[in-house]
């Protein structure tokens, strides 16, 4: 196998139109991933709000912005509330319409204090998903009841019994069911609990008869009216009233009112994880990696030309006639393609994940940090799907023998679903596509999360896939190896 493989290094590093090739390759990858491009808000520009996204107790990034009513509780102690009423406003083409967003949540919380993502636990009524119980930001569980409405109020109770916080709610408010009790570790004795009321981003898709256009949103708001506050343990007794995480200069109202026992509040904001994407953050570390549909192209012409290029002058028979046993004359090509591929993209993505954030932060642009692992899987992703896409279109090369036929099926094969799936077919059959399809393994450059509690457009166009990370790098990979397999059937059979 030496001896194949140093045929095959050999042929490809004399061939100085390959060689020009990769370097274009890396040149385009990295070129756009460090073009200035993009403009945002923050950076050079000065820190500002927007470009500060707060962190979890659990280090993720989050959203912590609403209207709290709240008082000191110190120790052990109960809140208990009747909520009697949840309307909103939506966003319009004409200004703001009559409606609740699917996550507009109001209801009782317990929080460590009014910093942005400090720890909590909350039990609420919303929009369009009942009853919840929410903490810290990424963990949500459902109640029973679906809808709170004047005709049939729902009551909600918290409980903190030092670190643990239970939620109960109530059609009557004698008969109560448990929705679930979160665990807060390091709640301090001291507290701020009291009524709260959110309403996140609103998105939506705009689609005309065939695909998706675009999307559409703004902010909205929630008004939430409770009466029958009861409390019961070390309660300070004055009401204190705020926007948490935002001023009265910002999108969506932010009011209060407290008469004896009955509150009524209207917030707007989220208490969530940060999310990227249309209703979310600015950008991902993703967005640098732009060039890679350019390098994924001068790949696929590569690796068709690899093979092709030697039936087109005949020089495929003295190949064969040197190594008869035809199916290691396809493996070194394989592996001599994939290697150099491979390496130049592991140089360029290195390159561009670790510059191209800088220059996006330069221009004033919030990037979404990635953690170590993350950024390898990038980096190592990335390259190793050029390598795959050559190494198929070398394949389809074997089977189709033309240059220009194998480029337009392995373009076709690889780079046309992920544009179909993103810029033309609906959301499911783009789903769908890129369930199925080579184009799956761009799913290995994802560094999005989507939360079910979280309102947003979980398309790949934001850069979210249905497959996970190396789920759909392994789609991939099956394709490539039935396409050498067929082309090693096809190299013994048939007559060179």
């Amino acid at each position: 196998m030496r001896t194949e493989l140093h045929a095959e290094w050999t042929k490809f590093r004399t061939v100085r139109s390959w060689v020009v090739a990769l370097a274009v390759a890396a040149a385009v990858i990295v070129g756009l991933g460090l073009l200035p491009g993009r403009q945002g808000t923050c950076g050079t520009q000065g820190p500002r709000s927007e470009c500060v996204v707060p962190i979890g107790p659990g280090g993720e990034l989050v959203t912590d912005s609403f209207t709290f009513v709240h008082q000191h509780l110190t120790g052990d102690g109960t809140i208990t509330v009747r909520a009697t009423s949840l309307t909103g406003t939506l966003p319009s083409e004409e200004g703001s319409r009559s409606g609740l967003a699917p996550w507009a949540k109001a209801g009782l919380i317990v929080k460590a204090g009014t910093a942005q993502g400090s720890a909590y636990a909350a039990v609420m009524v919303t929009g369009d998903h009942g009853v919840r119980l929410q903490h810290n930001y990424t963990h949500d569980q459902q109640g029973p009841t679906d809808r709170v409405t004047s005709a049939s109020p729902v009551w909600l109770r918290l409980t903190r019994t030092h670190d643990a916080v239970r939620a109960e709610e109530s059609t009557d408010g004698t008969t109560w069911t448990v929705v679930g009790t979160a665990t807060l570790p390091g709640l301090p004795e001291t507290v701020e609990a009291g009524l709260f009321a959110t309403s996140p981003q609103y998105v939506e898709a705009m689609s005309e008869q065939f695909g998706m256009n675009g999307a559409m949103g703004g902010p909205t708001s929630v008004t939430a009216g409770f009466d029958s506050v009861r409390q019961v343990g070390g309660w300070s007794s004055t009401w204190t009233g705020e926007r948490v995480g935002g001023t009265d200069t910002d999108p969506g109202p932010s009011s209060h009112s407290v008469d004896g026992d009955t509150v009524t509040l209207s917030g707007s904001g989220d208490i969530a994880p940060a999310v990227e994407g249309a209703a979310g953050l600015g950008t991902s570390i993703t967005q640098t990696l732009v060039g890679t549909f350019a390098g994924l192209v001068v790949a696929v012409v590569l690796g068709a030309l690899f093979v092709t290029a030697e039936y087109r002058r005949g020089l495929i028979r003295l190949t064969m006639a040197a190594t008869p046993r035809r199916g290691r004359v396809l493996a070194a090509k394989a592996l001599v393609l994939g290697a150099v591929t491979f390496t130049v993209g592991l140089v360029s993505a290195a390159v561009v994940v670790i510059v191209g954030q800088k220059v996006l932060r330069a221009n004033g642009v919030y990037v979404a940090p990635a953690d170590l692992p993350t950024s390898l899987r990038l980096v190592v992703g990335t390259a190793a799907l050029l390598a795959s896409a050559s190494i198929l279109a070398l394949a389809l090369g074997v089977l189709l023998r033309r240059s220009a036929t194998t480029v337009v099926v392995g373009v076709l094969t690889i780079v046309m679903p992920y544009l179909l799936a993103v810029s033309v077919l609906p959301a499911g059959a783009g789903d769908w596509l890129l369930r199925v399809s080579p184009a799956a393994a761009f799913a290995v450059q994802q560094t999005s999360v989507a939360y079910a509690q979280v309102s947003n457009l979980y398309v790949p166009a934001e850069g979210y896939y249905p497959l996970a990370p190396w789920a759909g790098f392994a789609v991939l990979c099956g394709w490539t190896a039935l396409a050498l397999a067929a082309a090693t059937v096809v190299l013994r059979r048939r007559d060179v």
